[in-house]
């Protein structure tokens, strides 16, 4: 028998209910362990040892269906928590997941300087080849919407080292493909595998970080999705006029090899609730009772609900609430415009001024500085929200995460028509490289706020209308480059142009008419938040057939709000639509103690004294 105490010799499975909180250690960690059971914490949490190695785990007897079970949740001190690893150790995984960011952005578009040459030598015209960019882009679209719930059955690291994994093998029949056809269907799977960094990477952030330190993490990912996608064609041009498309495709795959090694080597499992199910399983093994289970296992929703919530709830959503729709038409528009400009810069570079290929892919340099400024100046919209947040005295609306947008935002419209009246041939250059700067600074921030903004006010809903926004602007981005060529061409580049400048600007009066009438319009809402001003408290109103949820405890103003609470799934890539966090409960355990338990009467023991009573040395599980 595997229990170490003097019933040592009981049937585990033919034991009654535990005691309502307790903790569990064993094996190793119990020969390594230096502790007093007389202290008030094991007063309170009766200690039971076991033989199989097992850290010490809090664990709280719960009913469900009718049936007890003994959930395991970490104790404050919990080395294996991802809330709890050394800061160098979260943002090397934050620096490998936006290394891997970068590379799929990169493959997005450097595709689009292969095609000229491609299609000559495959004798299409070029639509088809552009076929190409829809394909990627719609694929991105849609697969969140179906895939999110099942990465999150087996764990972010398998789904992220397999993933990319097949990512990196797209590039052998890109660069070796002998019709448009493989090229097309490499493209689709390329696409298809390169969105788990749209689905996953956020929730991996709320993995990791608690939401004060989460905001820089979630800017930087969005700043270096649009940056891998808006910069390739600088290099892609030069490498496809010198060593031709095929080069170019293989290139790119073979750059991304060294960080596909460091990734299958280095990159471990960040969602703290698959942790917690091998410990639960191991006990299961090694007792014969299968009521221990992870908190995630009792609480996530099953398949069927994260999948109705990852696509069908999306799509109602999109349908049914103004802010989520037209929010994520700007986002939307913002995206279009991106991919708009792969084709328009060519037109007034290429076309107009006559440069050469690799020459007229500088121009792109505009856009990368757009973005690099757009995210240094975030920084003013993230210590203001943090200001008021410290002076608030409870969550803060919504509304305060869109005075970005409404500054920065608003050099979208300026830079489209800065770049629609100074594209003409004899004018110089620098004009309409201003344009592209400022269209990429207007960018950025349209990404940041949007998905902020829908977070707060949508609480445990907030993946489901990202999502729907997602597919949205996947779409949008996915249809541009069929038809920008002709509609530059044939209404002509300057015409064309203030169209998009007319309609950006109609756009830009969103952030202002939701700052004075969001209130108004998510009182009106069945899924929205209301924040009453008057107390600083939360209520969510309960949507039809939803009426038994109970809101979410936002009492500690400082680690709760809803806007951090849902971060992960907000900014969701700035590729950003992070379906994944409808099952991503992990979260519900940042702060240790503090949220391991449903009785308050567990809030008196704080990490230190865990610590103290312990002095386990854990080995570091790097």
């Amino acid at each position: 028998m595997v229990k170490i105490d003097a019933s040592a010799d009981l049937d585990w499975t033919n034991l009654p209910p535990q005691q309502r909180l307790g903790t569990i250690i064993g094996g190793k960690y119990l020969e390594e362990a230096h502790f007093d059971e007389s202290s008030a914490m094991f007063t309170e949490r009766p200690l039971t040892k076991v033989e199989c190695d097992i850290p010490l785990t809090y664990t709280e007897s719960v009913e469900k269906d009718g049936k007890e079970w003994v959930m395991l949740t970490f104790a404050p001190a919990d080395q294996e928590d991802p809330f709890n690893w050394p800061l160098k150790r979260k943002w090397f995984f934050t620096s490998l997941l936006c290394a891997m960011t970068l590379f799929i952005g990169c493959a997005t578009t450097v595709y689009s300087s292969t095609i000229g040459r491609m299609t000559a030598h495959f004798n299409r015209v070029t639509e088809i080849g552009q076929l190409g960019l829809f394909t990627f882009n719609q694929t991105c679209a849609l697969a969140p919407l179906f895939l999110a719930p099942f990465c999150e059955l087996v764990g972010r690291q398998v789904v992220y080292v397999g993933a990319y994994l097949c990512f990196c093998l797209c590039f052998i029949g890109l660069a070796l493909g002998q019709n448009i056809a493989t090229i097309l269907v490499l493209r689709t799977l390329l696409g298809l595998f390169g969105c788990v960094g749209t689905i996953l990477v956020g929730g991996t952030f709320d993995d990791m970080f608690i939401p004060e330190q989460r905001a820089i993490p979630m800017s930087l990912f969005s700043y270096i999705a649009i940056l891998g996608t808006v910069g390739a064609p600088i290099y892609a041009g030069f490498v496809d006029e010198n060593v031709g498309w095929r080069w170019t495709e293989g290139i790119q795959g073979l750059a991304n090899l060294p960080l596909l090694v460091v990734i299958c080597l280095f990159f471990k499992e960040t969602r703290g609730g698959v942790t917690l199910q091998k410990r639960a399983k191991l006990l299961r093994k090694d007792t014969g009772d299968d009521r221990w289970v992870s908190k995630e296992e009792l609480e996530a929703p099953g398949l069927k609900d994260a999948l109705y919530n990852s696509s069908v709830k999306a799509i109602q959503m999109l349908a049914t609430e103004p802010v989520v729709f037209f929010f994520g038409l700007w986002i939307a528009f913002a995206w279009f415009i991106t991919f708009l400009f792969l084709s328009v810069i060519s037109i007034t570079f290429s076309d107009g001024k006559h440069w050469a290929e690799g020459i007229a892919g500088l121009p792109y340099i505009g856009l990368v500085i757009g973005c690099s400024l757009g995210f240094a100046a975030n920084f003013l919209q993230i210590r203001k929200y943090t200001n008021l947040r410290a002076k608030s005295n409870g969550p803060l609306p919504p509304e305060n995460r869109l005075y970005g947008a409404m500054c920065g935002a608003l050099f979208l419209p300026v830079g489209l028509f800065i770049y629609s009246f100074t594209q003409y041939p004899e004018l110089h250059w620098m004009g309409p490289m201003v344009g592209l700067v400022c269209i990429c600074f207007g960018i950025f921030f349209i990404f940041e706020s949007c998905y902020s903004y829908t977070s707060d006010c949508y609480g445990q809903s907030a993946s489901s209308a990202i999502a729907g926004q997602g597919f949205m602007r996947n779409t949008l981005g996915a249809v541009s480059p069929l038809f920008a060529g002709q509609f530059f061409r044939n209404v002509h580049s300057q015409y064309a142009g203030l169209i998009c400048a007319v309609v950006a600007t109609a756009l830009t009066f969103l952030p202002y008419i939701l700052y004075k009438f969001g209130p108004v319009i998510r009182a009106k809402s069945k899924r929205a938040i209301v924040y009453p001003a008057e107390n600083g408290e939360i209520e969510e109103q309960p949507e039809d057939g939803e009426g038994d949820q109970t809101p979410p405890d936002y009492s500690d103003k400082e680690s709760s709000t809803p806007s951090e609470k849902g971060r992960g799934a907000d900014d969701e890539e700035a590729h950003v639509e992070n379906a994944n966090n409808t099952t991503n409960y992990d979260e519900k355990n940042k702060h240790g103690a503090a949220e391991l338990h449903s009785s308050s009467d567990e809030n008196s023991h704080t990490e230190d004294e865990v610590e103290d009573a312990l002095q386990i040395e854990h080995a570091d599980n790097n």
